[in-house]
């Protein structure tokens, strides 16, 4: 993957990944909030930002994304979920990564392999739902994989070698898990990194619409 696109690259796991493309000699342009000003929840922002590019990229990498917003910790009840809170981790995680793909299709090759990679998490699996809580992330989750499996639908009728994929990454040791991350096994970003890359280059066209691991297995709705 010569040429990549990182949207939120000064994030543990997408500044990893950058750094994981560019050691292997690939050229990497990388869009963030906090360096840039790219707000994934203001379409106006992303329109503007992303037809500014110029392309083809053969990789487009969502890392953005957020477990808490404003304050709001996951829910352990359902007496604890409101609608703002719903609404904002919809917004983010979900909304954001979808307007990416809409304002980047200019940016993806028709003619040759392709992939757009949004980060999702395995508590968005409906299916492989067995604790509860958490609502509002799992939703937004859940909608986010949804949104791109549609999407990857149409796009394969225009961008037929194109993969549109959907990736969980494991627990990975940045400021997004800190509080959470003594619950369940953890990676360094670099070692999220190295694996979500090795998906990135296995997945073809075939793979399109899919929500897969870390080691590229697929994950049920």
């Amino acid at each position: 993957m010569e040429n990549a696109l990182i949207i939120g690259d000064s994030g543990g796991i997408g500044a990893a990944v950058a750094a994981r493309l560019r050691a292997d000699g690939g050229v990497v342009t990388g869009l963030s909030r906090s360096r840039d000003g790219f707000d994934v929840t203001d379409e106006g922002s992303v329109r503007s930002a992303l037809s500014a590019l110029e392309g083809p990229f053969d990789l487009i990498f969502v890392a953005t994304g957020a477990l808490e917003i404003d304050g709001a910790e996951p829910e352990k009840t359902l007496k604890a979920v409101d609608a703002k809170g719903l609404m904002d981790q919809y917004l983010l995680n979900a909304i954001g990564p979808v307007m990416v793909l809409k304002h980047a299709r200019h940016l993806l090759p028709r003619g040759r392999p392709a992939v757009f990679a949004v980060l999702s998490a395995r508590v968005g699996s409906i299916g492989d739902n067995r604790l509860g809580g958490w609502y509002s992330y799992r939703a937004a989750k859940a909608g986010v994989n949804q949104l791109i499996h549609t999407a990857s639908v149409e796009l394969a009728r225009t961008h037929r070698h194109l993969a549109c994929v959907c990736l969980h990454p494991g627990t990975v040791e940045t400021g997004f898990t800190e509080k959470y991350a003594n619950r369940y096994p953890t990676v360094t970003a670099d070692h999220a990194a190295e694996r979500l890359v090795a998906v990135c280059r296995g997945v073809s066209a075939e793979d399109t619409g899919k929500f897969l691991d870390y080691s590229g297995r697929e994950i049920p709705w």
